[in-house]
């Protein structure tokens, strides 16, 4: 057996624009498992952080996302993001039953409309930063908006209402500690919210995603209440957040590396390729998220886990990992090869993965066609970047053309 090292305290809490996290890489390079301490939570966990081993944790049966439940499992946030009944925690074969029910509203008729959708509402966007004229700060008028108006027009949420909704997200993301009760109330408060819209749409669907998956049958398989409640609030939470973030992440990546920024102006057929080496690239988070727990003594790389410890594993170090990508720290759009980890991989990979890219591929795309001298307003060391959420992000991006 490996010796392992003591446990490490990791607060994870870098966040110097898109650099990668210094702690994440030297944990990276003494060894592919590791003992790490978490800021919130009980006890230790394991960190894995290699390819290979990140494909075997978040595949293999013996690990177990639902043995979390009811444990003060180690975390990034003061109070746990995920809820009890979220297909995040199952195993199979329950989350394959909601997975195959969930993909229904997933299906090709239904992403067509979202994709019209989403080229209607970047086009409106686009035209009102246009309108407001040079400098403006493309997160405000397009990274922002357009995740959080494509899910509630997905969701068939009123206008009204989507901020709200958006305050109590963020606030369930923030990691200090004085954010608990708040985060508590967010949490109660989104979920009560919910309980109370699928209820409506199970006895009037119409034509929303909630209708879909209200009424999607596997067989005889139905979801229930509980389950249809905490999942439109998982697409609410991970369908905006995330595409946010990554829209402005990709846009900053993009506008201060000229090479690959006019790759993408002479080559726009090149747009999908290159988003899914973006998406390797950029480390879009910090630290980790739901873990899993060993139900039985598995040896990982020569470190022997034990049933019933905690593992974690890193889908940026997995998308570093030099053993599966050819100069990973470098920025290839023109990269092929294995597949990146960021939509997670496995039983847990993202459901939503095909909105989100169709997203950033329209929000990119168009934005590259309509405004082709677009530059950063002002020097790159100058664009301020969020330090209080789980995700990576910059606060403002202001833009010239």
């Amino acid at each position: 057996m490996e010796p392992v090292s003591p446990p490490r305290n990791c607060p994870f809490d870098y966040a110097e624009a898109l650099e990668f996290d210094p702690l994440l890489r030297q944990l990276q390079t003494e060894g592919p498992v590791a003992r790490i301490r978490l800021p919130h939570g009980d006890g230790e966990a394991w960190l894995v952080t290699g390819y290979d081993d990140v494909r075997t944790v978040t595949t293999d049966r013996r690990f177990s996302r639902s043995a979390i439940i009811g444990r003060n499992f180690p975390r990034m946030t003061p109070e746990p993001i995920v809820q009890d009944e979220a297909i995040n925690v199952m195993d199979p074969p329950g989350s394959s039953r909601l997975r195959s029910l969930i993909s229904k509203g997933f299906a090709p008729r239904h992403m067509e409309r979202m994709r019209a959708r989403t080229q209607h509402v970047v086009d409106d966007l686009l035209d009102r930063m246009e309108e407001y004229g040079s400098p403006a700060d493309l997160f405000e008028h397009l990274a922002a908006p357009l995740p959080l108006t494509t899910i509630c027009e997905v969701l068939d949420i009123p206008e009204g209402e989507r901020a709200q909704l958006r305050t109590h997200a963020r606030t369930m993301m923030d990691t200090g500690i004085d954010n608990r009760d708040a985060a508590v109330r967010a949490k109660a408060d989104l979920r009560a919210y919910f309980a109370t819209l699928t209820a409506q749409r199970r006895q009037n669907p119409g034509e929303d995603l909630i209708s879909a998956l209200a009424t999607a049958r596997d067989g005889d398989e139905l979801l229930n209440d509980q389950e249809l409640t905490v999942m439109a609030m998982v697409l609410l939470i991970t369908g905006q957040d995330t595409t946010t973030y990554q829209i402005g992440n990709i846009a900053y990546t993009l506008l201060t590396r000229p090479r690959e920024l006019a790759m993408l102006r002479d080559h726009p057929e090149m747009l999908p390729q290159a988003i899914e080496e973006l998406l390797r690239f950029i480390p879009f988070r910090k630290g980790v998220g739901i873990p899993r727990v060993a139900t039985e003594d598995v040896e990982l790389s020569g470190v022997k886990i034990r049933a019933g410890e905690i593992v974690h594993v890193s889908y940026l170090t997995a998308n570093r990992d030099g053993r599966k990508f050819d100069r990973p720290d470098e920025l290839d759009l023109e990269r092929s090869g294995p597949s990146h980890m960021t939509f997670g991989w496995g039983g847990h990979h993202c459901l939503g993965a095909p909105l989100a890219a169709a997203e950033l591929q329209i929000a990119l795309g168009t934005l590259l066609k309509r405004f082709p001298d677009l530059e950063l307003a002002k020097p790159a060391d100058e664009v301020r970047w969020n330090k209080t959420s789980i995700w990576r992000y910059p606060l403002a991006l202001p833009v010239t053309w």
